[in-house]
């Protein structure tokens, strides 16, 4: 079950998408919290060339470690916007491969919302998600 902090972290998410939404350029909004609870927002920037792209939660940790300087994650959250005549609304979605690997790179401990087979998201681990993460060396 959803605590009034996630609902938050989403409708945080959902503002910044609803704001800055543009048909194939900007689709998907992302929120986090930091470790000294302070939200902060990121949209994806879509490019002409796909792996030019950049997701909104890759988005959201940098402005964190910019404008807060906290590099810790409590939790995080991506949503997306539905395409104009695409059925649905703006919806919690999960966190790409990269993505999971750049939230555990910067907060193993970090809490992730993802959907739950069409009921309501539910708070998992970024370590249930990336389960034997790629570590360098003895780390």
């Amino acid at each position: 079950m959803l605590t009034k902090k996630d609902e938050e972290l989403i409708a945080a998410a959902t503002n910044a998408i609803s704001q800055r939404y543009r048909n194939d350029w900007q689709e998907v909004g992302a929120a986090m919290r930091t470790r000294d609870g302070r939200i902060v927002t990121g949209v994806n920037i879509d490019a002409y060339i796909g792996r030019n792209a950049i997701c909104a939660e890759a988005i959201a940790i940098g402005r964190a470690i910019t404008e807060t300087g906290d590099h810790g994650i409590e939790s995080i959250v991506a949503v997306r916007h539905p395409k104009p005549g695409e059925p649905g609304n703006i919806a919690v979605v999960s966190p790409c491969g990269t993505c999971r690997e750049l939230i555990h790179d910067y907060d193993a401990k970090a809490k992730v919302i993802v959907p739950d087979d069409g009921r309501a998201p539910k708070v998992v681990t970024i370590g249930e998600l990336l389960p034997n993460k790629y570590r360098r060396g003895n780390e």
